[in-house]
């Protein structure tokens, strides 16, 4: 299961000992772009993931929207799964429904920019 127990704990994703979304917001700008260049090809939904990264970027997006999307990119960029990423087919399902449910819990906070920005970096040739 995808759940990052490391070092022998929980993800944090709402606050408390182990740092909360000041945790998670530094492993995901950590981490995010190398695993994005790894699964692009694997992805369908890289548009959305990208968009959702710009958001939590954004100092005009609210705290709570940020940790939703922050938990979500946290469980993509994640090396355990609940279903292997390598999986044919079925590699990204997880994280797919992981990432759909926290867009759609703060969908009015990715803003036309960050869907833009995810556009350009994927039409860049970056990846």
């Amino acid at each position: 299961m995808k759940l990052g127990m490391t070092d022998g704990k929980w993800p944090n994703f709402h606050g408390g000992a182990r740092g909360g979304t000041r945790g998670d917001e530094a492993s995901v700008r950590r981490d995010f772009w190398p695993k994005i260049r790894r699964a692009l090809g694997r992805i369908p939904f890289a548009e959305e993931l990208i968009a959702a990264y710009y958001c939590t970027l954004d100092p005009a997006t609210p705290a709570h929207a940020k940790a939703i999307l922050l938990g979500a990119l946290a469980y993509f960029i994640m090396p355990v799964d609940l279903v292997p990423d390598f999986a044919p087919l079925l590699g990204f399902t997880d994280d797919a429904t992981v990432l759909f449910m926290a867009i759609n819990r703060v969908r009015r906070h990715i803003r036309p920019e960050h869907l833009d920005r995810a556009r350009a970096f994927l039409a860049s040739g970056r990846n």
